[in-house]
């Protein structure tokens, strides 16, 4: 064999040893994250043990801490793994549709079936400012939600013909009444009677406001209003 084949296989088999070793961990770093999502939904942040993730998820208490160095950081992990999947969920929802009023009507809908979601609803809304602190919560849920509601409000006056110039304030608006909701679906006796009020209640609020003749109209109303106070 000559000294080029020889290499060659050595390269190969290192490759192959990485592999492993990348497979491995990452195999290992799901079953630490499925495992404690599943721990986190059952008892909660403050319920649940590191050593109750490894035994769960059948690894060492080093390769937890490999991945990482505090039960914090495995649940904000969780956390962002399970707003990730939310976000692209709904995305794919709304993809199906083309009418702007028929997006955001699915993109709720889509919403308020994950908040009724035992995952999503325990750690991502009654977890979530407790482990996090409102303010890291706050912005977290910011960032995996507004980004959504400002296509949405971008999509709905631009079908209305105006407006453009409130797109922000109209985002905001919207984001702040769909936080609320989820958190009153996540904290409902009943949450699949809450999350149909939610629906019909925001549905409501969306239909008055494509009656509106004019959204410009409204906008130079409101203002003279105000400026005649």
């Amino acid at each position: 064999m000559s000294s080029t084949a020889k290499v060659s296989g050595k390269v190969l088999r290192a490759a192959r040893k990485t592999s492993r070793r990348q497979d491995f961990s990452s195999g290992t770093k799901r079953a630490l994250l499925e495992n404690a999502a599943q721990l986190f939904t059952d008892h909660g942040y403050a319920g649940t043990s590191l050593d109750e993730v490894v035994a769960a998820a059948r690894v060492t208490k080093g390769a937890l801490y490999h991945h990482f160095p505090s039960k914090l950081a495995l649940f904000e992990s969780v956390y962002d793994r399970l707003q990730e999947q939310t976000t692209r969920e709904i995305e794919k929802a709304i993809s199906r549709s083309k009418d702007p009023w028929e997006r955001a009507q699915i993109g709720l809908k889509a919403f308020l079936e994950v908040c009724r979601e035992p995952h999503f609803r325990r750690i991502c809304l009654q977890e979530g400012p407790v482990a996090l602190g409102h303010e890291r919560w706050a912005e977290a849920e910011r960032a995996a939600s507004l980004g959504i509601v400002q296509r949405t409000v971008d999509d709905l006056l631009k079908d209305l013909g105006g407006g453009e110039e409130l797109s922000d304030s109209f985002a905001i608006v919207f984001y702040g009444a769909i936080r609320s909701a989820s958190e009153y679906v996540a904290d409902a006796a009943d949450p699949d009677t809450a999350a149909q009020e939610v629906q019909a209640t925001i549905g409501a609020i969306l239909a008055g406001m494509r009656l509106l003749p004019s959204i410009d109209l409204e906008i130079d109303a409101a203002a003279e209003t105000v400026a005649g106070q």
